[in-house]
């Protein structure tokens, strides 16, 4: 196939295009380099199936050939209201990513009759009330708040995919996506598994906002993108939750990422400044993707934060 794939040069992006040309696929990679990193590509950078087109997906798209599938990954994903790659701090972008950059990413799979996948979030269910998150929840979201900049606009994105399927027939896929981490996250992302990192291997105390009881569930990247390949062919049309149903909480993964890396500096508590907007739980039910894709994560925690620590150990200068 001949793939076009947005946000190619983000973290998730950059893997996805590394899979399908390991596959024998023809990628095309569009990022306006945002919150992407042209150094996520920099390997692929001559490959004779591999193009690359520097472009914002808000703004309409050009694509000279035809293409048969159309993966939409471009969007700011951190919550993080410090980063400067926070959807906080880039939230017109962020909607646009998620409204007209859909629009337009739809537009070029009608165009070519080509297969259409969203990336969508476990943040379209906001603070859930429903544990386990089923793709049959609505959520529990604030329409208004700080977050709903990327809530909202996935929200509205999934909304656009299925109005696209129902009324032009577009071949269209949907995955929501849960915690995931593994090399190239950005070091400055904000997110806890970078955050952690970062501290642990400075050798400083990992901060814990309130008392670390808050949980995540966390997918490592390779796990991640072999269920969205999944999902791609397949001929499952709605949502599909992709995640590691393997919750733990804050104040245990903080410990874990201590002993992984021999920090002796320990932990550090704030008050929950970030608490009342962040999610007090989150794991997946990922029943529809084991019955539908056969999919389930095979890496466990320690084994992929083995394979993520010596990328952030570089990043830092310490190797």
């Amino acid at each position: 196939m001949k793939i076009l794939i947005t946000g190619a040069a983000g973290f998730l992006g950059s893997h996805l295009c590394e899979r399908f040309l390991a596959d024998g696929h023809e990628v095309i990679g569009m990022d306006n380099f945002v919150t992407g990193n042209s150094e996520n590509l920099a390997h692929l950078s001559g490959h004779p199936r591999f193009l690359f087109i520097r472009h914002d997906v808000s703004n309409f798209i050009f694509v000279p050939e035809r293409v048969n599938a159309v993966l939409h990954f471009a969007s700011p994903a951190s919550p993080n209201p410090k980063s400067p790659y926070g959807y906080v701090n880039l939230p017109i972008q962020t909607l646009k990513a998620g409204a007209l950059g859909t629009h337009n990413t739809l537009g070029v799979s009608r165009r070519y009759k080509a297969r259409f996948l969203l990336a969508s979030t476990s943040e379209i269910y906001g603070d859930p009330l429903e544990h386990p998150q089923k793709e049959t929840y609505w959520g529990h979201v604030d329409p208004i708040g700080p977050r709903s900049v990327y809530d909202e606009a996935k929200r509205f994105a999934e909304a656009l995919t299925m109005a696209y399927h129902r009324y032009h027939g577009l071949d269209t896929r949907i995955v929501r996506i849960f915690n995931t981490y593994g090399p190239r996250m950005l070091l400055e992302d904000g997110r806890v598994v970078p955050t952690f990192l970062r501290q642990a291997l400075s050798g400083e105390p990992l901060t814990i906002y309130g008392d670390g009881s808050q949980t995540r569930s966390f997918c490592y990247v390779d796990d991640l993108i072999e269920g969205i390949v999944r999902l791609l062919n397949s001929d499952e049309h709605h949502p599909v939750n992709l995640g590691n149903p393997n919750e733990i909480s804050i104040l245990e993964f903080g410990r874990t990422i201590n002993e992984l890396v021999g920090n002796k500096s320990g932990l550090v508590y704030k008050p929950g400044e970030r608490g009342e907007s962040d999610p007090q739980r989150r794991r997946p039910d990922i029943s529809l993707a084991k019955q539908v894709l056969g999919w389930e994560p095979k890496i466990s925690l320690e084994a992929g934060l083995q394979k993520t620590i010596p990328y952030f150990s570089k990043k830092l200068g310490l190797e």
